[in-house]
């Protein structure tokens, strides 16, 4: 399986990080400079092949505007998606510091756009490691790794085909697990940076799944003050991410 990455940062990330997975760079001919020019710079570094395409004719262009059913052909890489990690790995304590940091749980989530945006932000952040469903939600495909920006490469991650299990296990390392429910009593002013948080995502639609409940040590909610009383699953996670992340704007 090959992607097709059309964000120039998310390809740059990869050509440091695993250029053996990054198979060729292909350029449009107007594409030569800034970001694709720094993607095309490493990935010769690395002896990886760049393609410049040729301009098409002005009648084909203007046939291809015309054509409202065909996506106009930009720059692109094609990259080889990463190789989740176990889950043991994903939990791990780091040598030195204990089990301490941030994870997070995904409960089928099911738009990429969203798994996207909880890599980026987790990336930004500092998060340990992301947990994902193998069913009911979004393939890993190229939107995902294009959202994230970079943020594909360096958070790693695990996908379950249990999450309740995998939950469970996280928790015989020492990980807390917070939930997170809209239909929450406490709210989440009333739990603390205090250690090792496993926060778990729920479903756009319908939330966390009873199972994945019943395994939480805490649930708690983002309580609204405008009139606005439900956030995206990316927003809400992003949040969660900067209050309990170890790097969050409240650290020390």
């Amino acid at each position: 399986m090959t992607l097709e990455l059309k964000n120039p940062h998310s390809v740059l990330a990869a050509l440091q990080t695993r250029p053996i997975d990054v198979t060729e760079i292909r350029l449009s001919a107007g594409s030569t400079q800034g970001n694709w020019s720094d993607v095309a710079d490493e990935a010769r570094s690395h002896r990886i092949p760049v393609v410049i395409k040729k301009s098409a004719p002005q009648k084909m262009k203007r046939k291809r505007s015309e054509d409202q059913g065909r996506r106009t052909t930009g720059s692109l890489a094609l990259v080889k998606p990463r190789i989740p990690a176990s889950l043991k790995t994903i939990c791990a304590a780091e040598e030195g510091d204990g089990q301490s940091g941030l994870w997070l749980a995904l409960d089928c989530i099911q738009d990429p756009h969203n798994i996207g945006a909880i890599f980026r932000t987790a990336a930004f952040f500092g998060v340990r490691g992301i947990v994902l469903t193998k069913d009911r939600s979004a393939p890993l495909n190229a939107t995902v790794y294009d959202v994230a920006s970079g943020g594909m490469e360096v958070v790693p991650f695990a996908v379950e085909t249990n999450l309740s299990r995998a939950i469970t296990e996280a928790k015989k390392t020492g990980i807390w697990i917070m939930g997170t429910s809209e239909h929450a009593k406490d709210d989440v002013s009333a739990f603390q940076r205090d250690r090792p948080w496993m926060v778990v995502i729920g479903n756009e639609e319908k939330g966390l799944r009873r199972l994945t409940r019943d395994q939480c040590d805490v649930i708690c909610r983002l309580s609204p003050t405008g009139i606005v009383d439900s956030l995206n699953a990316s927003v809400a996670a992003g949040i969660m991410i900067a209050r309990f992340s170890p790097y969050g704007p409240d650290s020390k």
